[in-house]
């Protein structure tokens, strides 16, 4: 059973045991901003709802089953780089260094990085930053497969959670972002945010980051719009946590999932199709919206990357980068970055 300490920056931290321990904001804060967020985003003349908000418990296991599926090439393909750089990363990195994760990983790919540190650390720090509950999950998991892991979760949100390491301690920081969700931010939020881990980051700190590569129209869609509907439910279950956390009446059976690549901007969309004119009520939100038949609403984008375009955007974003490590097909890209001093 864990025990609960107050936290003077309005977090409270719960430790399970000796070597697992979270800090968590008040739940009336997580709460706030769900449904401020959502009633600002559901009453723009092009309605969107924000895709950091897709991984609630439920969103987490389907992106699991999302990760898993045929069409779906960006986690095995960063698996596939994670495996073949392990010696080459090891240069980069020494028994100094915490990891820092972007997003909860109990699966191959946090565990190849772990792998790494595991060598030549006879005690690894390990900081998952996540909105959703599953990070206390995962890292247990974690914990089965690595006895001198010492994990502090946060759960809030990226920024939040950065803010919260940035004045922490003094220890060295390698921070992770796989995946290819960077890519759900539009350029100039993504611009943002990168200049956000640079300001919390020390000379000595090192970022790496997954991007996902500019490829065909075929391939894309396939990826966002699989044949067994996993991505449709993952999709939809945005609905359903709005519903069970806002208090709100969506009718998931009168929507559709809908993923078209834009190739101007380079961009994956996804959306939520309304299939009738409908009215919905979210009640914690203070909220009622009427939506049209055939309307739409935004949930994510997907941006895909040139080589030249990684390069521009870590030197406008304050950052020196220290390797580009790519698969056999040109399919995915996992760079390595400081803090140009």
């Amino acid at each position: 059973m864990s025990k609960t300490i107050q936290n003077s920056l309005n977090y409270k931290k719960y430790v399970v045991d000796s070597k697992l321990q979270y800090f968590k904001p008040n739940s009336a804060k997580i709460e706030k901003s769900f449904a401020d967020e959502v009633s600002f985003s559901l009453t723009q003349t092009s309605k969107f709802i924000s895709p950091k908000f897709f991984y609630d418990k439920k969103g987490s296991e389907l992106f699991e089953k999302i990760c898993d599926l045929s069409e779906y090439y960006p986690t095995r393909t960063e698996i596939n780089i994670l495996q073949n750089l392990k010696e080459n990363f090891a240069k980069y990195v020494d028994h100094s260094f915490r990891l820092v994760e972007l997003g909860s990983g109990s699966s191959v790919k946090t565990r190849l990085i772990l792998d790494v540190l595991n060598k030549f650390q006879e005690k690894i720090e390990y900081f998952p930053i996540d909105i959703s509950e599953i990070l206390t999950e995962s890292s247990s998991l974690l914990q089965k497969d690595y006895e001198n892991l010492h994990i502090t979760g946060i759960i809030d949100t990226y920024e939040g959670g950065l803010e919260f390491i940035k004045n922490y301690d003094n220890k060295k920081n390698l921070i992770i972002f796989l995946g290819s969700s960077f890519g759900n931010f539009v350029p100039e939020d993504g611009k943002k945010f990168l200049k956000k881990i640079n300001s919390t980051m020390k000379l000595d700190d090192l970022f790496l980051i997954g991007l996902d590569l500019v490829k065909n129209k075929e391939t894309l869609e396939n990826a966002y719009d699989d044949s067994k509907g996993i991505t449709a439910q993952f999709n939809l279950n945005v609905l359903s946590r709005i519903n069970d956390e806002l208090d709100a009446d969506f009718n998931l059976n009168n929507f559709s999932h809908y993923a078209r690549y834009n190739e101007n901007k380079q961009r994956i969309e996804m959306y939520l199709k309304s299939l009738v004119e409908q009215f919905v009520v979210i009640q914690k939100a203070n909220l009622s919206i009427t939506l049209k038949k055939n309307e739409l609403i935004h949930t994510e984008h997907s941006h895909k990357y040139k080589l030249s375009q990684i390069k521009e955007l870590m030197t406008q974003t304050g950052f020196d980068i220290k390797h580009i490590w790519l698969d056999e097909n040109n399919y995915f890209a996992l760079t390595l970055v400081s803090k140009r001093s």
